[in-house]
């Protein structure tokens, strides 16, 4: 059985990750998906999420192509993980390209996946702020209606 692994916090989920999911799946047999823990979002990414990590991984493990949701906790726990989950190949998007190539000094392919280039969580939450700021901008100043007869 071929093993695939890839990494990501998959807030806000939406096709993109979907594409980059099935395309991993298709790599292998058996695909894990190592969500990043609220901690690790919080203190190593210096990012903040939406959704916890619980509903993050539920969310995960509701699509058919994955098989197995673990957390990440650390950078450092993918050298680790292909060990102990007996991995084949580790799949990230190419935006990380290189970054990951040490992987291969242990045995592991490493592939990196085209993104699905018109749709990323960061672009969802820059239109919505600019969409929410536009109707905010058009909205009437209510504070100056009196409301006493």
């Amino acid at each position: 059985m071929k093993r695939v692994i890839t990494y990501g916090t998959f807030d806000l989920l939406h096709y993109g990750h979907i594409n980059l999911l099935r395309r991993a799946k298709a790599l292998g047999d058996y695909l894990i998906v190592v969500v990043s823990s609220d901690e690790f979002n919080r203190d190593e990414k210096h990012k903040k999420c939406y959704f916890t990590y619980e509903q993050r991984k539920a969310l995960v493990e509701a699509i058919r192509y994955v098989d197995l949701v673990i957390p990440e906790q650390s950078w450092d726990q993918k050298r680790s993980d292909v060990h102990e989950y007996h991995v084949d190949t580790f799949v990230m998007g190419d935006d990380w390209k290189g970054k990951f190539d040490f992987l291969k000094e242990e045995g592991v392919e490493v592939v990196y996946l085209p993104r699905t280039p018109e749709i990323s969580s960061s672009r969802i939450k820059r239109d919505l702020y600019d969409a929410n700021a536009v109707e905010n901008e058009n909205r009437p100043d209510l504070s100056q209606i009196d409301t006493n007869p």
